[in-house]
């Protein structure tokens, strides 16, 4: 049986991965450090699977990470393994700094010695589309040059860039992947849909950024994840790609789905409504890519409408509601990011 190294598996985009990986037949080996942002409860269905196997550990910790793919030898390694909330990257850069930037160096290393004696493993660097900064007018190409904006996009630039120069310099088997905002279940509730839902089944209002004009490109968690896997199966060594819905919404419109869809399953509380809160320093008004290369080179496409994952995603955390109780409260409702 094939064997999958995911780290950061605990979190959002992992765990939804590694089911995937799961259901495809893979022995899946996932590492995390366990912050305040893994989560237990997402693979809790999977514990016991005789294909799955969970480590503890930092892929900043060399000495362990080259043990385990000496022992495993993956055929791959998806690193998903980041610090990714803008606020908190506001608040704590130098989280962003040590594992972003640093945890990519030393999991860069370990594959280096790795793949001098087995040929056959390639690493997949998942990244975001926050790196190429505010896009106004059209969509950003692979070719585009990065500008990042936050902490948290800087990091993740730069974390791009010494995957890309490893590739250049010591040839070695990667991939660098660039998506969009994703959404569905098991994301922890600091970002905005997770935030939303969660206010609305308590009863509390709903925190817009600004005037809510922020516009994102939104596409489901599935998607991506498969996208992932296309990418681990047919893509071109040294190259990225870019993986994005071609839907873009602002953050206003996207509240106003998501409440239609929860009206028409929940009866919402009094104080469900939306609060214009004051905005984020140095927030980007417009995200948007062209994944036009992996839909002609991989044939990769989504398939999830956005109206109808938002029903799924709304589905999951009203079903899981003691999802909640497996986070600290604080990292729920507490307001960050607002130093300047």
């Amino acid at each position: 049986m094939q064997k999958i190294l995911v780290t950061g598996g605990l979190g959002f985009i992992g765990s939804n991965l590694i089911r995937m990986l799961l259901d495809k037949n893979y022995y899946v080996i996932n590492i995390d450090k366990v912050s305040y942002a893994s989560n237990f409860y997402n693979l809790k269905d999977v514990l016991n699977n005789k294909n799955y196997k969970f480590i503890r550990t930092d892929i900043a910790n060399k000495k362990r990470i080259k043990k385990i793919l000496n022992y495993f030898k993956p055929i791959c390694i998806f690193n998903l393994a980041a610090e990714t909330h803008v606020d908190r990257s506001i608040d704590s850069p130098k989280n962003f700094i040590d594992t972003n930037i640093i945890g990519t160096f030393n999991l860069l290393e370990c594959f280096r010695e790795y793949n001098n004696r087995n040929k056959k493993g390639k690493l997949i660097h998942i990244s975001t589309d926050e790196v190429f900064g505010d896009v106004l007018i059209g969509r950003s190409k692979e070719s585009d040059a990065y500008a990042p904006s936050s902490p948290y996009a800087a990091s993740k630039a730069s974390s791009d860039h010494l995957v890309y120069s490893y590739i250049r310099t010591y040839k070695i088997p990667a991939i660098i992947t660039n998506c969009s905002n994703n959404y569905g279940p098991r994301q922890h509730p600091e970002k905005l849909i997770p935030k939303l839902i969660y206010n609305a089944i308590t009863n509390k209002a709903l925190p817009i950024y600004g005037k809510g004009k922020n516009s994102r490109e939104w596409i489901y968690v599935d998607d991506h994840c498969d996208a992932l896997i296309k990418v681990f199966k047919k893509g071109k060594i040294g190259h990225f790609y870019n993986i994005g819905s071609n839907v873009n919404l602002n953050n206003l419109n996207v509240t106003k789905i998501l409440l239609s869809v929860i009206k028409k399953k929940n009866k919402l509380g009094k104080n469900v409504k939306v609060k214009f809160v004051k905005d984020r320093p140095g927030h980007d008004i417009r995200y948007a890519i062209n994944s036009t290369k992996i839909k002609k080179e991989l044939g990769w496409k989504p398939k999830m409408s956005f109206t109808k994952g938002i029903e799924n995603t709304f589905d999951w955390y009203s079903k899981n509601k003691t999802y909640y109780s497996h986070l600290k409260k604080k990292d729920i409702i507490r307001r960050i990011g607002l130093k300047k």
